[in-house]
């Protein structure tokens, strides 16, 4: 059973980067899809970026793309989101995700394993 664990938010001022980590227990982890998504305060929770098993793939919302990098290490059966010049707007709970499928995926239905979440918190 895959059980993802996240860790690294916390409260920054807008310009600051974080490091989000997601380590998984299983063997199956070098096998599945990596996602992050994020819900902020009274809003639904939303993709953020994806990356295959092997790293070679990823996918990234918009609203992010110029600024965060997903990567994984399979070694260390832990994927990462790398945030910079984070703004007020990214403020969430961020939720890491495993997905069997091949390719990321930015669909939640595609994610049977769920981790509780790390807080994510940008001042103006």
């Amino acid at each position: 059973q895959l059980q993802p664990v996240e860790s690294g938010g916390g409260l920054v001022q807008a310009g600051a980067s974080l490091r989000l980590s997601c380590a998984a227990s299983g063997r199956a982890f070098n096998n599945v899809v990596v996602g992050w998504f994020r819900q902020a305060p009274g809003k639904e929770r939303v993709f953020v970026a994806a990356i295959n098993w092997g790293g070679s793939r990823t996918a990234y919302a918009d609203s992010v793309k110029a600024r965060f990098t997903i990567s994984r290490d399979n070694d260390r059966n832990t994927a990462y989101l790398q945030m910079n010049s984070l703004e007020p707007e990214d403020t969430a709970v961020y939720y890491c995700a495993l997905s069997g499928l091949k390719w990321p995926s930015g669909r939640e239905n595609d994610y049977p394993y769920w981790g509780q979440g790390t807080q994510v918190t940008v001042s103006s």
